[in-house]
């Protein structure tokens, strides 16, 4: 369900001419930055180490597709820096703080998405939830 949602979502978001910002995780956020490229638009992926060492590693080539297709890649650490679990908060923070609002389409009360939310609602963003289906 949540993959369904998340490509109906960035497909509509993509065809309005907004750039999509996520953190290159699995999941949701590599769902987001493979529809928006699919649909022919931009996309920002932040990401919680440096830019010579993408994580996760499987997303090397997605995170090469979305700069040949006039994306970028967003980090705040130097280079050599490994994907640490300290540096995803921050990522988080710089993902919130470069969007005008934060979609959820699933999360956990404890992750990262919930790390995104707060940080958006500190800094005045608007936050945009999906109803979860239910059977």
């Amino acid at each position: 369900y949540g993959e369904k949602v998340a490509k109906a979502v960035t497909k509509g978001i993509v065809q309005n001419k907004v750039v999509t910002i996520s953190g290159l995780a699995k999941g949701i956020d590599s769902i987001c930055h493979k529809e928006t490229l699919r649909n022919k638009g931009k996309t920002i992926a932040v990401i919680g180490s440096s830019l010579d060492i993408i994580y996760p590693f499987e997303n090397k080539g997605l995170a090469e597709e979305i700069v040949k297709n006039g994306g970028c890649i967003v980090s705040e650490y130097p280079l050599g820096t490994k994907p640490e679990k300290m540096n995803f908060p921050a990522r988080n923070r710089i993902i919130s703080g470069l969007s005008n609002g934060v979609i959820v389409v699933e999360a956990k009360k404890k992750s990262g998405t919930m790390t995104t939310v707060d940080f958006a609602l500190e800094q005045g963003k608007t936050v945009f939830t999906i109803p979860r289906k239910y059977n």
